[in-house]
């Protein structure tokens, strides 16, 4: 059903939402997991992967520990890190890894900027062409 699932984080609670039903969804699909975390901090968008940060080192160390938890139950998973603009990156890496389903977790905000601007999983959905399973975070 689903061979390669992309899976957004962005290094909050709201993470353990997506990772959880993730686990479940990948064990009976026998899917393949691609972790992904878009910096877009001020260093992530102008030096991209040269960038050296304190919220980068940590970013990468969460990567590494969510990988290792979805290794302990045997799901075959790859852990990336992405530079700039969120919507952007997830639409690039879902070709890339040629992905079939994109899993995400939602805050549920309503903000002014969401009106304006769009949240990413919005954006994600209007620029992908394969399905977009979106959980709201409690």
């Amino acid at each position: 059903m689903y061979k390669t699932i992309l899976v957004t984080l962005d290094g909050t609670p709201t993470d353990r939402a997506i990772i959880e039903h993730i686990k479940l969804l990948a064990k009976l699909a026998g899917s393949r997991v691609v972790l992904l975390h878009v910096a877009d901090g001020w260093a992530a968008r102008t030096y991209g992967p040269d960038a050296v940060s304190q919220e980068i080192t940590e970013d990468k160390a969460y990567l590494q520990s969510v990988k290792e938890e979805l290794q302990l139950k045997d799901i075959p998973v790859e852990a990336e890190m992405a530079y700039g603009d969120p919507p952007r990156e997830i639409t690039k890496w879902v070709e890339q890894k040629h992905c079939d389903l994109v899993a995400m977790s939602t805050h549920g905000h309503r903000f002014l900027a969401d009106l304006f601007l769009g949240t990413t999983a919005s954006r994600v959905q209007h620029n992908v062409s394969v399905p977009v399973l979106l959980l709201r975070a409690k």
